[in-house]
């Protein structure tokens, strides 16, 4: 089966930059692409320096929903929301002040890998943290979901007045256009052992769990197309989380997510933004705040969903629900409030005279 990678290197533009993210790109792209996937075959997405988080966002969904493996190739730098004080991978347009609207939030990446099988994923990262967030993720590292397996590092704030390079990928890039992709620990050891002249600073290095994982299960039903019993594994995981931890626990919430994602896999876009209203109006409920991550990601989610209902009847009914909710969690995309109302509008009964 084909691989998908997608080469994702994001740094400030101007005096904010403290790597010099784009410039592995040329390294990695001269490696085969059945290489750097370490698959017969492979289809390659390069993101250069992007302006906007939600088009990495597209770009990260797209390379998701693949079937193959998936890996991701990240060098860049991390810097913190000043809200929520949340890592965020910095972008062309990113300063410390406009972190929450211009850079790509990490738990993003937890957030769209999370469907994917176990063991069909790695990331590759090499990142430089400034000087705020390199206190925080020496204690707090950073989520990349359970099923997938990570190696990289990040380092902490370069001198003042100096670029950092982006020398973890650039060794991974060297080893691999041998043409040998080594095993993953081994491969990992190797780059590590090439970066003689600087500190490495955090090693990452966690492989994925194994396929006992009652994701594995969900997962397995969906690529055979049996989206009725993935949901039904999906529904019974979700009970027992409920009956072990309360309905508005992490434990039932995630199944509830991972349900309105089966629903989406299924084609029942009415479904899927049923769900997702639902476990933001839970969170809500159970005293999270409009901006909390889990709230946002499940609104901006409904929303995505709302737009794909061809159902008008329907549409009108859960966009009334979804307004409401957008008037209280807004986003961080300006307008979205202002959209739903617009298309209310549009859906609206047409009057015969």
């Amino acid at each position: 089966m084909p691989g998908t990678v997608l080469l994702v290197a994001g740094a400030p533009v101007g005096k904010g930059r403290l790597v010099d993210a784009a410039a592995v790109l040329p390294v990695l792209a001269a490696v085969a692409p059945a290489v750097l996937a370490g698959t017969p075959t492979a289809n390659v997405v390069e993101l250069a320096d992007p302006l906007e988080p939600q088009a990495v966002l597209t770009r990260l969904r797209a390379a998701a929903a693949a079937p193959g493996p998936l890996t991701v190739y990240v060098a860049g730098q991390i810097q913190l929301d000043r809200r929520q004080r949340l890592p965020h991978l910095a972008l062309a347009r990113t300063t410390p002040a406009t972190v929450r609207y211009t850079a790509f939030p990490w738990h993003w990446f937890r957030e769209e890998l999370r469907l994917r099988p176990p063991g069909a994923t790695t990331l590759f990262l090499d990142l430089h943290a400034d000087a705020e967030s390199w206190p925080l993720l020496r204690s707090a590292p950073l989520d990349c979901g359970r099923e997938s397996a990570v190696f990289g590092r990040i380092a902490p704030p370069p001198g003042r007045r100096s670029t950092a390079g982006p020398s973890y990928l650039k060794a991974v890039a060297t080893i691999l256009r041998s043409g040998h992709r080594p095993p993953l620990e081994q491969l990992h050891q190797q780059a590590l052992g090439r970066l003689t002249e600087e500190d490495p600073g955090l090693v990452l290095a966690a492989r994925a769990p194994a396929v006992s994982d009652p994701h594995a299960a969900v997962s397995a039903a969906v690529r055979a197309g049996r989206h009725g019993d993935a949901d039904g594994l999906a529904a019974r995981w979700e009970q027992a989380a409920v009956r072990a931890h309360g309905a508005g626990s992490e434990e039932a919430l995630h199944w509830a997510e991972v349900r309105a994602d089966l629903a989406m896999l299924a084609g029942d876009a009415a479904r899927s933004c049923r769900t997702w209203l639902a476990v933001a109006a839970a969170r809500l409920a159970a005293g999270q705040a409009e901006d909390a991550p889990g709230v946002e990601a499940a609104v901006d989610r409904a929303h995505h969903q709302w737009g794909e209902i061809r159902d008008a009847a329907r549409a009108r009914e859960l966009g009334a629900e979804l307004a409401r909710l957008r008037g209280r969690v807004p986003g961080r995309r300006a307008g979205a409030l202002d959209h739903v109302e617009r298309q209310l509008r549009a859906l609206e009964p047409q009057t015969q005279f």
